[in-house]
């Protein structure tokens, strides 16, 4: 979603997204990083938290509740964590 400012700068909202996962070893989050990733709309996936247990992913329009459900049948325990809205000048 884009409007035009009086400034003529676009500016884009995007979500952020964050997941928390259960990641057992290097194969697992790896996986769950490429799934986040090829899911339509995420312009940028990243691990955060103290444990990297967490996935965070940047996008437009993307289902969080969807890539949670995806992520928790093909990795293991995942919980939708925080989904706000991010606006980034383009």
């Amino acid at each position: 979603m884009g409007f035009l400012a009086s400034d003529k700068c676009i500016m884009l909202l995007q979500q952020k997204i964050v997941i928390k996962v259960q990641l057992h070893c290097r194969r697992c989050r790896s996986k769950a990083m490429k799934m986040a990733a090829m899911a339509s709309g995420v312009n940028s996936v990243a691990l955060a938290g103290e444990e990297k247990d967490q996935i965070v992913v940047v996008g437009e329009k993307v289902d969080a509740a969807g890539l949670t459900d995806l992520l928790r049948k093909k990795v293991g325990y995942a919980t939708l964590e925080l989904v706000e809205g991010v606006s980034v000048k383009a």
